[in-house]
């Protein structure tokens, strides 16, 4: 039995990025787009004991991994979509998603999600095969923890999930801004 997705639809994420892009004076091409969504889903998925962040199918299209439904929205121009509010922790997701890879090419991170094992298996399988979840926690949390590297978007691999969440700002009982994240017990080969 599955867990709903935080958001009720991958739309949601995409026009989120979107915005926040132009807040920032930048253009987002749909190629970029759809590999941010995929870290997106990937890093959500490992946070949060496998859950999606989106109901969002991502296949292993030869261009890269992609979402078709999102694909084919986006063919012409920017969809009419009646939106819903992001709950807070996706918007933190998602934030951190755009501050730790926003400013990669887009060729950069096709390139270098193209040889991580998810998008490199399924395609091997063949083209347009669905890139499961499961592969993504699997490949995504098994990355080193950042006091091991300093954790880049490699071929080889991925920064840690701690080195891609943004800390929330909290304050404390007197006053003073204090950094927290969500609580993610040690595996017994983290320790």
């Amino acid at each position: 039995m599955g867990h709903p997705p935080l958001t009720d639809s991958a739309f949601d994420a995409a026009f989120w990025l979107l915005d926040r892009a132009l807040d920032d004076n930048e253009y987002l091409n749909p190629r970029k787009l759809h590999r941010l969504l995929y870290l997106a889903q990937a890093y959500y998925a490992v946070a949060n004991a496998g859950h999606s962040l989106m109901p969002a199918t991502f296949v292993a299209d030869p261009d890269g991994p992609l979402e078709p439904t999102l694909f084919r929205a986006f063919a012409y121009s920017r969809p009419r979509i009646d939106l819903q509010p992001i709950p807070d922790r996706g918007k933190q997701l998602l934030d951190s998603i755009w501050r730790r890879f926003g400013a990669h090419s887009t060729d950069h991170l096709t390139k270098a999600l193209k040889r991580h094992a998810p998008y490199a298996d399924a395609y091997a399988q063949a083209p347009r095969t669905v890139i499961e979840v499961a592969a993504l926690v699997a490949f995504y949390g098994r990355a080193e923890r950042p006091e091991q590297g300093i954790g880049a978007l490699t071929s080889q691999g991925a920064p840690h999930i701690e080195q891609v969440l943004r800390p929330r700002v909290m304050r404390s009982q007197s006053g003073r801004p204090v950094s927290v994240h969500q609580w993610r017990p040690r595996t017994l080969k983290d320790q």
